[in-house]
Order: structure tokens, then sequence, then C-alpha cells
């Protein structure tokens, strides 16, 4: 942020006090992420795995039809429920 500001025709010294003054805000948005993670805690693993599944859905909402159109539906179906199964084994075996 200064160095765009001295490149903007700014002294170095004004640039410098804005350049701190930006960073100054992060630990307030820091404090408040933290007290935000501590009132959802209870609720926090349903709403990440809510966001595995729709990634999840997404990933395989996209690949599908696109394996469809190629002539390997029966393959590209059977290549997203085998790879979803290998994915959740090593995730419950390595943990």
């Amino acid at each position: 942020f200064a160095a765009s500001m001295v490149c903007c025709c700014c002294c170095c010294l004004q640039a410098f006090f804005w350049g701190q003054a930006s960073g100054m805000v992060e630990p307030i948005g820091g404090l408040m992420g933290a007290i935000a993670v501590s009132v959802v805690e209870p609720i926090l693993p349903y709403a990440l795995s809510l966001a595995a599944g729709a990634m999840v859905y997404v990933v395989v909402d996209e690949l599908v039809p696109d394996a469809h159109s190629s002539g390997n539906p029966k393959l590209a179906t059977w290549g997203c429920i085998i790879g979803f199964v290998v994915m959740m084994t090593l995730d419950v075996a390595l943990g």
C-alpha cells in the first residue's frame, strides 16, 4: 500500500503513516474472528461438513455431465463413486 502511494507522488512519511494505519485494523478483525469462532464452535463441525458436501456436489456436478458427453457415462459415474469411497476410507483410516 505504501509503495503505491510513494509512486503516486506522496511523501514517504505520509505513505508510511497510511501504511501503518491500514495495518492497525488487522488485530481488530482477528479478535472479531476469534470471538465469532468461539461463539459458533458447537455448530462448526456441521457447518464445515455442509461446506465439504457442497464442494463434492459442485465437483461431481461439473465432472459427470462432461464425462457423459464424451461417451463414458457409466465409467464416469463409477469413477466418482469409487473416488469418494476411497477418499472417505482414507479419511476414517488415517484420522
